[in-house]
């Protein structure tokens, strides 16, 4: 089994495998990252109980949760007409497993994972662009743009959407294609904002898609908004494939913000007000159009193998992106620690196995991002007395009991037979 390994990114994909193989595997890591500094892209993201499970088995699940704040409901509703239903998002599964869900900005996760591998002395080195691969029978060799060079027995990708390990090496005939929704997003300070956008999470459906909202600290001063729609693909100096920026020149944020400020207007009673005031706090926006990977692709050669978005980068819209990346790194150490397995039977075991649980919440997100699209006002009147049917029938039955859409959450990948 490998002794030395070389990661490409440092998000959290790559940091949490440094972490678990350092410690589990008692592999000598080091972390490149393309980025001259840590990222602070990314607004807040969310965390449900089969990602937290793996946090608290990284043992930063209690820094993680006091820099976030859980979630149980969301509240729905619709603009015109009122509120419509509260939604159980996670209590069936919390109660399966004892982790809740967690809503927490990026860049605070990134600084508890960066914390641990300060704290473990695994090397990170920032500014580092790999131009090429190599392989031989004992090891993997990487180049980087500056002319150096790293060398180890294997080489994990967890760059992201764009991974240059899988664009230079494993699979360059996959490349992302536009799913054909953006999102706008930003965090804001909710500090005398009404009571129930700084404590509860809250969604609105619109004829342009979804707007939500919802505390990402612990006490509930900080607010992540987005508005998730369907959108021609972006053209961008960067090309269409530019995944996320954000926007800080006047101009721009305030084409953005009276877009929304205009579905606001529409609304009827307390929201409009209440929603209008937090779009005006907003002074920059993240827009990402939403990128994926079609699945299919190669997820390992047999020194180099693939983890998180650079395997299977999915939309959000199920709230498992760094989840999926979680379970990867913990399948994969788990394999790497048996002896009796050769590296490449252990990484083919990885992508046999990861193969139908990413496919089932890749297709769940793709569901679930179909909801973002434009209707009429007719589709929406329609689209709002069903969701108000059929949640109050889902409540009024108790059928919570059953976890319906909550199964995959409680999903262990430390459970699953190799």
């Amino acid at each position: 089994m490998p002794n030395q390994a070389i990661i490409i990114g440092a998000g959290p994909a790559g940091l949490a495998a440094a972490l678990q193989l350092h410690r589990n595997n008692n592999i000598a890591i080091t972390v490149y990252e393309l980025r001259p500094e840590p990222t602070t892209l990314g607004g807040a993201i969310g965390l449900f109980p089969n990602g937290m499970r793996l946090v608290h088995r990284l043992g930063l699940h209690d820094e993680v949760v006091a820099r976030g704040f859980s979630v149980a409901d969301m509240e729905m509703h619709s603009l015109p007409n009122g509120d419509i239903a509260k939604v159980d998002i996670s209590r069936w599964a919390s109660q399966k497993t004892g982790f809740g869900y967690l809503r927490i900005r990026r860049k605070d996760l990134q600084s508890v994972f960066l914390d641990a591998v300060a704290k473990d002395q695994i090397p990170v080195h920032y500014n580092k662009r790999i131009v090429s691969v190599t392989e031989s029978p004992t090891d993997v060799t990487v180049t980087f743009s500056d002319g150096s060079t790293d060398t180890a027995d294997i080489l994990l990708g967890c760059d992201g959407l764009h991974s240059s390990v899988r664009r230079l090496h494993v699979d360059p005939s996959i490349v992302p294609e536009y799913s054909g929704i953006a999102g706008t997003q930003s965090v804001i300070d909710c500090t005398g904002l009404p009571e129930e956008l700084s404590t509860h999470a809250n969604a609105f459906l619109t004829r342009t898609g979804i707007l939500a909202m919802m505390p990402c600290s612990p006490s509930g001063d900080k607010l992540f908004w987005f508005f998730s729609r369907e959108t021609p693909i972006p053209h961008s100096e960067s090309g269409n494939a530019r995944d996320g920026w954000e926007e800080r020149r006047q101009k721009e944020v305030a084409e953005y913000k009276n877009t929304i400020l205009k579905i606001v207007g529409e609304g009827k009673g307390k929201w409009p007000e209440a929603l209008t005031e937090m779009v005006n706090r907003t002074d920059v926006v993240g827009f990402y159009p939403i990128f994926r990977l079609p699945l299919g692709g190669k997820y390992h050669t047999s020194r180099t193998v693939l983890l998180g978005d650079a395997a299977h980068a999915m939309q959000p819209h199920a709230g498992q992106g760094v989840s999926m990346a979680l379970e990867d790194v913990f399948l994969l150490s788990r394999l790497l620690k048996d002896d009796q397995r050769s590296l490449e039977e252990a990484f083919a075991k990885y992508e046999a196995i990861r193969r139908p649980r990413i496919t089932e919440i890749y297709n769940l997100a793709a569901k679930n991002g179909k909801k973002r699209k434009d209707v009429s006002p007719w589709g929406l009147w329609v689209k709002e007395n069903m969701a108000w049917a059929a949640y109050g029938l889902y409540n009024r039955l108790g059928l919570e009991a059953w976890g319906i859409g909550q199964k995959h959450l409680v999903y262990d990948i430390d459970e699953v037979k190799i």
